[in-house]
């Protein structure tokens, strides 16, 4: 028998026209001899869209306003065998959705709540790794309130790591809101511009040489397996929103030309975050490679990355000989896995 799979997309986030062009991808690859898919897109107001408004945003890339205030009847989890929740950044991928599933009693793709939650939220992500010994970038963390009332001690904070540096929101994906601060006079912009936007803010070191951006998928539950490591390469000085979703700003190199040994320490490393921080699935971890000193600096863990058929985390798995429907067939099956 078939099983019923409901496929979540769009979302709230910066990342709602990604998730769309995910969606389709996944949506055609999907065998239909084993499931019977059923999209629903979740327009930019957290509204889920009816079935005629999600054919259309989907072929649109595009949702319109209406839909459901709350809840569309597909969250219910009678009549779905598992959800395939396609959503990236806040209120998509940040446990939330996740929460509202479990709740629901319906199993789904991807990390549970305690893992996407922790692995979104750039600071926890930051300490658990540090408790398991990953090795990070320097950072500090500045709050919204301190900021407001005692701006000089968040200063100082910017100050002991040193400039040039970089200013995160904690909380949201896409590079949405990062500024790189060059001298103290950009510090106070950088943190207005980032406080808008979350009320934790990160500090974050600059590395001493220009680093390879290395990028590496698991795939599985309780004993994940590694995909082999690619390699992101781009002009601009960091990974921002505009190299990342331009065409031809930024290049994929699968597999990525690294020493046989280092790339065995993405993957290991890579496992170890992903068990760390209770993650299930498929997740994609980032690193940072400094060649002149062989430094390996875990950057972030993504537990719902790009999706679509030219995205770094299938393109990975297909080196690995694991084709787009293979994967998201082997997806569907984990989340249907015990755990």
């Amino acid at each position: 028998m078939k099983k019923r799979i409901l496929l979540l997309a769009g979302g709230q986030s910066g990342e709602h026209e990604v998730s769309l062009l995910s969606a389709r991808s996944v949506l055609a690859a999907l065998p239909r001899d084993q499931f019977d898919v059923t999209p629903v897109v979740i327009s930019k107001q957290g509204r889920w869209l009816p079935p005629t408004e999600t054919v259309r945003a989907l072929q649109d890339g595009a949702a319109p306003t209406g839909g459901d205030l709350v809840l569309h009847r597909a969250a219910s989890a009678e009549g779905y065998d598992a959800v395939f929740p396609l959503l990236h950044g806040p209120m998509g991928e940040d446990g939330t959705v996740q929460g509202l599933l479990t709740l629901a009693g319906i199993p789904f793709v991807g990390s549970g709540v305690l893992g996407s939650a922790v692995s979104m939220d750039k600071v926890m992500t930051k300490q658990v790794l540090a408790s398991v010994g990953i090795a990070q970038v320097a950072w500090r963390l500045a709050v919204r309130r301190e900021w407001q009332q005692h701006p000089d001690s968040v200063r100082a904070r910017a100050a002991d790591l040193g400039y040039p540096l970089f200013v995160k929101p904690a909380n949201l994906g896409s590079s949405v809101g990062i500024s790189k601060v060059g001298t103290p006079a950009e510090l106070d912009g950088a943190l207005n511009l980032a406080f808008g936007l979350d009320r934790r803010v990160i500090l974050e070191a600059m590395t001493t040489h220009r680093p390879r951006e290395i990028e590496v998928g698991i795939l599985g539950n309780d004993a994940p397996i590694a995909s082999p490591v690619g390699e992101l390469r781009f002009e601009a000085e960091f990974y921002d929103y505009e190299t990342k979703y331009t065409e031809g700003r930024a290049t994929m190199h699968i597999p990525a030309p690294l020493p046989p040994e280092v790339a065995e320490r993405v993957r290991t490393t890579a496992l170890q975050a992903f068990r760390a921080l209770d993650c299930a699935g498929l997740a994609r971890v980032d690193f940072f490679y400094i060649e002149q000193t062989g430094e390996l600096l875990l950057n972030e863990v993504n537990t719902m990355p790009g999706f679509t058929t030219t995205s770094m985390y299938p393109k990975l798995f297909e080196a690995a000989g694991l084709s787009y429907s293979e994967l998201v067939t082997r997806l569907v099956g984990l989340a249907l896995e015990d755990r």
